[in-house]
């Protein structure tokens, strides 16, 4: 496998900057996919996150806590893994902790990171690392001033069948429930 070759930024200008992410403008010579060379130069926005956590909670009978809470941008209520953003000098794990805190008040004694992925890398920086907690404990919940969630513990049988019927639609928690299930099946 060759080396990875790296974009020439020709350009960068900063369009947008928010509470949680930051938007640019960068005009960039690609490295060419086949043969060697560069592609022409081409403007890309980018959308500049610091990272986030996924955190897959399973119980010991096998059971996994998912949250549910109202999306905007989706204009509906999703059900979803646990999730959040990674704070400035927190380590990916110690923010997989205090999300799930926050969002269902369960503590984990093992945390185990399972992969790491670009949700969307065609525009985000963003990279999410997936956990997969287990020895929970119940306690209570300590959501953010603008967050309300339902947390409901699903079995492998209605996961499956909510997989089927396309009732997850979340991205992230398709990828954790998945390997989870796959996991299982092996």
């Amino acid at each position: 496998m060759k080396r990875n070759p790296k974009a020439v930024v020709r350009r960068s200008q900063v369009a947008f900057r928010g509470r949680v992410f930051r938007v640019r403008r960068d005009w960039v010579e690609e490295p060419a996919v086949r043969g060697a060379g560069r592609r022409p130069a081409a403007m890309r926005e980018i959308v500049e996150h610091g990272g986030s956590v996924v955190v897959l909670p399973v119980f010991a009978d096998g059971h996994i806590l998912l949250v549910r809470q109202y999306r905007h941008a989706a204009d509906s209520f999703l059900w979803e893994l646990v999730a959040g953003h990674i704070e400035p000098n927190e380590r990916p794990v110690e923010a997989a902790r205090r999300e799930l805190r926050e969002e269902t008040g369960y503590e984990a004694r093992r945390f185990k990171r399972l992969l790491t992925f670009f949700p969307t890398p065609g525009f985000l920086t963003e990279r999410m690392h997936l956990y997969r907690a287990t020895g929970l404990r119940a306690g209570p919940s300590r959501p953010e001033e603008d967050e309300d969630f339902e947390v409901r513990a699903f079995s492998r049988r209605e996961l499956e069948r909510m997989l089927n019927r396309n009732e997850l639609r979340d991205g992230k928690t398709l990828v954790g429930v998945l390997l989870e299930l796959a996991r299982r099946r092996a």
